[in-house]
């Protein structure tokens, strides 16, 4: 009994972590050259993809909380270098951008925000 009763508080709990989320058009991206120190941001839509040196930026989409779109970014981003393989691939969060980060010797990536209009 002890453990259908723990079982079924672990389900219930487990349903409460999703967070409702919606779907931005776009998001904004912000590029760090190391070497150089230049900063640029980079929009891109959903499915868009743009280059900044050595880097080909790829965003899959971009979610928020719903009701917030300035609350938090998510955004799925593949980051592939000159030679066309991937070198990042995977959920950006804007709040904590270290959590799944870039890890390449000259570029930093991060997402900003989602774009709604």
């Amino acid at each position: 009994m002890r453990g259908l009763l723990l079982a079924g508080l672990l389900l219930a709990a487990s349903t409460g972590w999703a967070e409702a989320v919606s779907r931005g058009n776009g998001a904004i991206l912000r590029v760090l050259d190391k070497l150089t120190g230049e900063l640029r941001d980079v929009e891109l839509p959903n499915g868009g993809a743009a280059s900044m040196g050595r880097l080909q930026l790829e965003l899959g989409e971009c979610r928020y909380p719903e009701g917030n779109p300035s609350g938090d970014a998510y955004a799925f981003v593949t980051v592939r270098d000159t030679d066309g393989e991937p070198v990042f691939s995977g959920w950006m969060i804007a709040s904590s951008p270290a959590l799944n980060a870039l890890d390449h010797p000259r570029y930093d990536v991060w997402v900003i925000r989602c774009n709604t209009l």
